[in-house]
């Protein structure tokens, strides 16, 4: 009997591959979009170029009707709300920079289709993510890089649950960007050449503050200052939900010299600035924290491991040491500094090739606390 897999299917080139690489494997593939916007806004989307409108709900049934397959449209607005956009809102509000896309992928992506893809009888799920499931000696599930470190998404991702982990399959991680193309030209994917979407998918214009206005109103922050690193006022700031670790550009203040925005201050709606070598720092705090590779119940308070360890996409892994402090928290160390430590984003913790943990920045530790 074939194994039944749901594919999420965002009307992109990866997850059209994705779907027909499953369908070529034996697979019995059923394409599932999942509708995150409101119809009300279907046209302000469009019209800003975002990755979520009717036309990505258009490419995909293209795509799933070229592939013989069938199509779905499911509706997490609800879930997409509560547990992406007011958790984004919520931690901007705090003076923290979030990654929704992270959000997303967990509680969306997978735990919305996962339910969905169980309901009518599906053994897996899949996405066109570029990374590969691993399952390890000590039977735990864990995401490896992908191999094409250009487009490798394990960091997106090390939120996953393991029972999330157990019932995914990544095809594309096998893959470079090129041969995925190739692969959909030649096969005659109409999204063979679509380009990939850059943007956080509800705010397509990129313009995080006028969402934030738009959407939280009166809870945005006044007009605060900024503030030199030694405490000199500086002048009047737009609030700081415009500013975010490690800018330079758009601060709207003039000191003669680049200046950086090296803390916020939510509490009296300040925004520290200083010299470039004020945004590196070595040493985090961490919470919320998700296992992978390593057993929590293995990894008990006050151990230490040397890791690699990035805090952000498209930051680079580098050797750190990590501590485990309590039961959801922990520091990271690492052997050099690193730039723009940022509360609200992620650090995520390496072995080798595959995610061993991951969590969110709460903060910068100073040198010498």
């Amino acid at each position: 009997m074939k194994k039944r897999v749901v594919v999420g299917m965002s009307g992109g080139v990866d997850s059209s591959v994705a779907a027909m690489l499953l369908k070529n494997e034996g697979y019995e593939v059923i394409g599932v979009t999942m509708q995150i916007w409101d119809s009300s806004d279907t046209c302000r989307i469009e019209r800003d170029g975002g990755c979520c409108g009717q036309s990505a709900v258009d490419d995909a049934r293209r795509v799933a009707a070229a592939l013989e397959i069938p199509y779905y449209v499911c509706d997490f607005r609800e879930i997409f709300e509560d547990r992406v956009e007011r958790n984004f809102v919520c931690e901007y509000l705090r003076g923290r920079t979030p990654n929704p896309c992270i959000a997303c992928n967990r509680y969306v992506k997978w735990q919305s289709m996962l339910r969905k893809a169980v309901e009518i009888g599906a053994d897996y799920i899949a996405t066109g993510h570029y990374a590969r499931i691993l399952r390890l000696p000590n039977g735990r599930y864990t995401v490896r890089n992908s191999v094409t470190a250009a487009k490798d998404q394990t960091y997106m991702l090390y939120g996953l649950s393991q029972k999330q982990l157990s019932r995914t399959l990544m095809p594309i991680g096998d893959y470079d960007k090129r041969q995925i193309r190739r692969m959909a030209e030649e096969a005659g994917l109409p999204v063979a050449h679509k380009p990939d979407s850059q943007e956080i998918c509800f705010i397509p214009d990129n313009d995080y503050a006028s969402y934030l206005d738009r959407t939280a109103g009166d809870r945005v922050p006044p007009a605060g200052r900024f503030q030199w690193k030694d405490g000199t006022d500086l002048g009047p700031n737009r609030g700081i939900t415009h500013y975010t670790i490690g800018q330079r550009k758009h601060l709207g203040i003039a000191l003669g010299r680049p200046v950086f925005v090296t803390a916020i201050k939510p509490e009296t709606n300040t925004v520290v600035l200083g010299e470039d070598s004020d945004v590196y720092g070595r040493k985090l705090s961490l919470s919320k924290l998700n296992f992978m590779a390593a057993d929590p119940e293995a990894f008990p308070a006050g151990e230490t491991r040397q890791v690699l360890g990035k805090i952000r996409y498209s930051h680079t892994a580098v050797p750190c040491r990590i501590t485990r402090v309590g039961e959801d928290t922990m520091t990271a160390e690492f052997e050099k500094p690193v730039r723009a430590i940022t509360p609200g984003q992620s650090a995520v913790f390496y072995e080798r090739d595959y995610v061993l943990c991951g969590g969110i920045i709460d903060r910068k530790i100073p040198e010498f606390a």
